[in-house]
């Protein structure tokens, strides 16, 4: 059991991707462990563990290091299976509240592995978490789609179960891996790790991670992103962030999807951005229609904004 939220994470396994067996290539990076000591991924069948194995111990020589040959083609990271993990019901409070300091200081030494990674590829890196039907994977779809023409785009899928959203990312023409976690409630940064090592080259891109639907555990989990991107429905009402002001909080940017609906609904989008600013003040807010278009010119704009942040702080670093 995930000792931060309670949910149960397992041993990762993938299956295969038309999209990524187009790409050609993949990506290999130093293996982490996430907070359930997962080692090796579980494919399904031992034919592609043997490849696996086999693509984790031998390097591409070329001139990114760290980057080796295509491990099969694997699109869908199931982290379901396998043992439950540490049981924490009848421990002490106190070694409960060490095992959560444990997981999610382990967490975030993974993602700072992860950080590094986008650093070197110049990669920007968004977080979107929302409630399940917020309209995360419709935005991401329109999103891509035009992102695309300019630059490399990349998405990282997670869900409890099946590869839906992923296949309606990949039929915009831009390459995605599902990562499925079964009982698990959030993805976290081994997750994250593993699934970008089986995208296709993405320097100088941008990488969207579109967390499972949930606005509570998300929030603890740093997955090495630039910034997380809270998604909030007008059929949700207004009080969202003040009924989970962690992710709220931890949150640059407040998009208010499905904005079309709002005269239908009477929804007070001041209030709204009142309550959010009341938990965080800092927070920026734009409202969208993934239906319609709406908007979309001003989430580029705010992207446009954050990869010429992102370039500045990368040019500082190499100063």
């Amino acid at each position: 059991m995930c000792g931060v939220c309670g949910c149960s994470e397992g041993t990762p396994s993938t299956e295969p991707s038309e999209a990524h067996n187009a790409q050609g290539r993949a990506r290999d990076y130093p293996h982490v462990q996430d907070d359930c000591d997962r080692h090796e991924a579980h494919l399904h069948d031992d034919q592609d563990l043997q490849r696996s194995n086999h693509a984790r111990h031998s390097h591409d020589h070329d001139h990114h290091p760290g980057r080796r040959k295509a491990d099969g083609g694997q699109a869908i990271l199931d982290c379901s299976a396998g043992p439950a993990g540490l049981k924490v019901a009848d421990m002490r409070r106190e070694r409960v509240v060490q095992i959560e300091r444990d997981i999610l200081s382990k967490n975030s030494r993974i993602a700072a592995d992860n950080r590094a990674l986008f650093v070197a590829d110049e990669l920007l890196v968004f977080n979107l978490v929302s409630s399940p039907g917020a309209g995360k994977t419709s935005l991401l779809v329109r999103a891509v789609s035009e992102l695309n023409r300019s630059r490399p785009i990349g998405v990282i899928e997670g869900d409890q179960q099946t590869s839906n959203d992923a296949e309606r990312i990949r039929a915009t023409g831009v390459p995605a891996i599902q990562v499925n976690t079964g009982k698990g409630c959030h993805l976290d940064a081994a997750m994250i790790g593993e699934a970008y090592r089986r995208l296709p080259p993405l320097i100088g891109g941008i990488l969207f991670i579109e967390n499972v639907g949930n606005l509570v555990c998300p929030a603890a989990f740093d997955l090495g992103e630039a910034c997380k991107i809270v998604v909030l429905s007008t059929t949700e009402g207004e009080d969202k962030p003040l009924k989970y002001p962690d992710t709220f909080g931890a949150s640059s940017l407040m998009l208010i999807n499905k904005v079309d609906l709002a005269p239908l609904l009477e929804f007070d989008l001041g209030k709204t951005v009142e309550y959010a600013r009341r938990v965080n003040p800092k927070i920026e807010v734009l409202t969208v229609s993934a239906r319609t278009g709406e908007g979309f010119g001003g989430l580029y704009a705010w992207i446009d904004k954050q990869a010429a942040h992102h370039r500045r702080a990368l040019e500082d670093t190499r100063r």
